[in-house]
C-alpha cells in the first residue's frame, strides 16, 4: 500500500493587494518537514497568493501518490471542494453568471486535480497548537511575501521564524478638560465625530496588515495597507 504525502500551503499578501508570495511545505503526520519552497509574486492578492500556492504544491507532488493537503484559506478551500464542480459545468461561471475570479488559476488546479487522489483538509491558522506544517508554510510564504525572493530546502535555505505580530499602538492620555463647543463647555449641544472609515462585512476570507487571518462575513475596516480588523486601522 502507497503511503499519503502530507503537505500544507500558503499564500500570503502584505496589504492584500499588496506584495505577495506563494509556499509550500511536504512532510509527515507527525509534522516533521521533509521539503518545502516559496516564491514571490509581486504585487497580488490574497487569493491569488492562495490559488497560487495550491498549484504549485500539486505540480511538485507525484500525482501517482494520494496526498492530504492542509490548507488554512477557506476561499481556496471552498473553490476546490465545492464551487469547482459547478464553475466548470456553468463554463466557468459563477451562479450568478459572472466569470470565475482568478480564471487561469482555478482551470489550472482543475487539471492537476484530474484523475488524483487528493484529501484537502481545513487546518486554522496562526493558533497556539495548529498544524505545524501549515505554520512552516505561513512563514515561508510571508518572508518571500516581504522580501519578494524565493526561498527552498533544495536551496539549503532554513525555514525563516514566525514574523512578530504588530504591537499595538500605546493610547494618548486623555486631557480631562472640556473641549470647545461641547456640551460640558457651555457651548450647546457637542458635536459627534464620524469615523474616518467605515467597516463592511468580508465577502471572502483574507489576511489583515497584523498578518493574522479574518474569515467571510467578519467585520472589516479599511487601513493605509487594505482590510483588515478594525482595530489594526
Amino acid at each position: 500500500m502507497v503511503e499519503k504525502i502530507i503537505a500544507a500551503c500558503d499564500g500570503a499578501s502584505k496589504g492584500n493587494p499588496g506584495p505577495a508570495a506563494w509556499a509550500w511545505v511536504i512532510g509527515r503526520a507527525d509534522g516533521a518537514i521533509d521539503r518545502w519552497e516559496a516564491g514571490p509574486l509581486g504585487r497580488a492578492t490574497n487569493n491569488v497568493a492562495e490559488l497560487t500556492a495550491l498549484e504549485r504544491l500539486l505540480e511538485a507532488l507525484d500525482p501517482a501518490v494520494p496526498a492530504e493537503v492542509r490548507m488554512d484559506s477557506q476561499y481556496a478551500m471552498k473553490a476546490v471542494t465545492t464551487w469547482l464542480p459547478g464553475w466548470r459545468r456553468k463554463g466557468w461561471k459563477t451562479a450568478a453568471g459572472t466569470p470565475v475570479a482568478n480564471k487561469d488559476l482555478v482551470v489550472r488546479i482543475d487539471t492537476l486535480l484530474t484523475g488524483r487522489d487528493v484529501d484537502f483538509v481545513y487546518v486554522p491558522a496562526h493558533q497556539v497548537d495548529g498544524d505545524p506544517l501549515n505554520d512552516a508554510a505561513d512563514r515561508a510564504a510571508s518572508h518571500s511575501a516581504r522580501t519578494q525572493e524565493p526561498l527552498a530546502s533544495e536551496g539549503g535555505a532554513e525555514l525563516p521564524p514566525a514574523e512578530p505580530a504588530a504591537r499595538a499602538s500605546t493610547p494618548r492620555p486623555r486631557s480631562s478638560a472640556p473641549r470647545r463647543g461641547s456640551a460640558s463647555a457651555g457651548g450647546g449641544s457637542a458635536r459627534r465625530t464620524r469615523p474616518s472609515g467605515g467597516t463592511l462585512n468580508a465577502k471572502f476570507p483574507g489576511r489583515c496588515r497584523c498578518g493574522r487571518a479574518y474569515d467571510k462575513g467578519e467585520t472589516i475596516a479599511k487601513n493605509a495597507d487594505g482590510w483588515g480588523h478594525p482595530t489594526c486601522v
